[in-house]
């Protein structure tokens, strides 16, 4: 079994990870990946029948995403990968049933940015549809970071980063019409940087 895994899940998210275990996304067809890179989250999505997107500004990430599908789904159109960026999705409203956002958001140049790039990904997510975000925060350390003004800090890592807080969190999921359907988490590496998962149903 144990063999098994990497070809089936491949390097993915361990958050992601974790709701695929519980069954959150059984339900779910059609699924896009936000800042796909070379699709270490796709692997399950591919080999399980999923309709599969992905959208990176990267041009040689996107390339690559569109071998993985190639072997491990033939069937999932290769013009379902494009090069392009989060704020800017170029599909109708409520199109999907599942928004992968893996490292993205916190690249966000300033409050504005980040807000036209999550619009943009709960335009695109069907209503009763699942929202799963990772992202950097100021949660668990507060007093290690440099603030440098619209919202980017420097972290104790040395990079500079778009941080959000619990509170600017719960508010989006309340003007997006949205619901917690996993208790936010964060997760503290070395006090170096702080990860947080952030999952949300769009209820309407």
């Amino acid at each position: 079994m144990k063999d098994n895994l990497p070809q089936t899940f491949g390097n993915i998210d361990i958050y992601l990870f974790d709701q695929l275990l519980k069954g959150r996304y059984n339900d779910c067809k059609k699924i896009i990946d936000v800042g796909c890179a070379n699709g270490r989250n796709l692997f399950y999505f591919l080999r399980n029948g999923y309709e599969v997107f992905g959208v990176d500004p990267n041009v040689i990430a996107v390339n690559s995403v569109k071998e993985l599908s190639a072997a491990l789904a033939p069937d999932n159109p290769l013009e379902n990968f494009i090069v392009g960026n989060a704020e800017d999705l170029p599909y109708p409203d409520a199109s999907f049933d599942l928004v992968i956002s893996s490292a993205v958001l916190h690249f966000a140049q300033n409050k504005k940015h980040f807000d036209a790039m999550l619009r943009s990904m709960f335009r695109v997510l069907k209503p009763g549809g699942y929202f799963f975000a990772r992202l950097a925060s100021v949660i668990g350390i507060e007093t290690l970071i440099k603030d440098l003004g619209n919202n980017r800090f420097l972290l104790p890592d040395g990079s500079e980063r778009f941080l959000v807080d619990e509170q600017t969190l719960l508010q989006y999921t309340n003007e997006v019409n949205g619901r917690l359907y996993e208790p936010i988490k964060t997760t503290n590496v070395q006090n170096l940087r702080c990860m947080t998962t952030w999952c949300v149903q769009k209820l309407h």
